[in-house]
C-alpha cells in the first residue's frame, strides 16, 4: 500500500500515484457499494482521476483485479526472508501464504464483496484467472517450489484451488490472529501435499524410493 502524505492543500490531488489511487478506490467501492456497482466510471470518480487517465492505466475491471493481486504479490515477496536450511517446503509455503493473508487483512470486506460479485460476473472472473494463477506461481517460487514444466503447472493449479478454499474462511475470519484461517490453511495444505509435490506424489523422491 502506498504511504499517503497528511499535509496537502484542498486543491492538491490526493497523495499516491494515480495507479495506487485507482486500486485503493476499487477496494473502497467494493467494500462500500459491492463489486457490481464498482463501474470504471465510479472507480475513476472515487480515485479523483479523469476517466481517460484510468483508461491509460487499466482497460477493464479484470485488469484492475490483476493489478490488485500483483500489488499483494510484491508486498509478500519483499517481506519473504531467505529460506532456512532446515526449513521444510511445506512450512515455507505456509508462512508465505499466511504473510499474504496478513497483508490482505485490512481489505477482507472488499475481497468478500469482490468474490460475491465475480460469482455473478463470469466474464470478469474468467479474464482475471490468468492473473490469479500468476500470483499462485509467485507464491510457490517464494516458498522455493518450482512452478516450471508440467509438474510446476500442476502445482500452480493445485495451490490455486487450495487457496480459494482457504480464502472463503479468511473473508469470514474476524479474529485478531487469523486463527481460523491458519487452521484452515494447515488442514488444506495437508490434504494438498501430494498434489503440491510436498510428499507422496508420483514425481517425488519418496514415491521413487517406495517403488524401488
Amino acid at each position: 500500500m502506498a504511504r499517503r502524505s497528511k499535509a496537502r492543500s484542498a486543491k492538491t490531488a490526493p497523495a499516491g500515484t494515480p495507479r495506487d489511487r485507482i486500486l485503493d478506490a476499487a477496494l473502497a467501492l467494493a467494500e462500500r457499494e459491492g463489486w457490481r456497482k464498482a463501474s470504471l466510471g465510479a472507480i475513476a470518480g472515487e480515485a479523483g482521476v479523469p476517466l481517460h487517465q484510468l483508461y491509460g492505466e487499466f482497460r477493464s475491471r479484470a485488469t484492475i483485479l490483476g493489478a490488485l493481486m500483483a500489488r499483494a504479490d510484491a508486498g509478500v515477496l519483499a517481506e519473504t526472508p531467505a529460506a532456512e536450511p532446515d526449513e521444510s517446503a511445506r512450512d515455507r509455503l505456509f508462512d508465505v501464504l499466511m504473510r499474504r493473508f496478513d497483508a490482505l487483512k485490512p481489505h477482507r470486506a472488499a475481497l468478500k464483496a469482490i468474490a460475491r460479485g465475480l460469482a455473478s460476473d463470469p466474464p470478469t472472473a474468467l479474464c482475471s484467472a490468468p492473473a490469479f494463477l500468476r500470483s499462485m506461481t509467485w507464491m510457490l517460487e517464494a516458498a522455493g517450489l518450482s512452478s516450471t514444466g508440467i509438474r510446476g503447472r500442476l502445482r500452480v493449479r493445485a495451490l490455486a484451488l487450495m487457496y480459494l478454499c482457504v480464502l472463503r474462511v479468511f473473508v469470514e475470519d474476524d479474529s485478531e490472529d487469523l486463527a481460523k484461517t491458519m487452521a484452515a490453511l494447515d488442514r488444506r495444505l495437508r490434504q494438498a501435499e501430494p498434489w503440491l509435490g510436498l510428499g507422496g506424489f508420483p514425481w517425488g523422491p519418496q514415491s521413487r524410493k517406495q517403488s524401488a
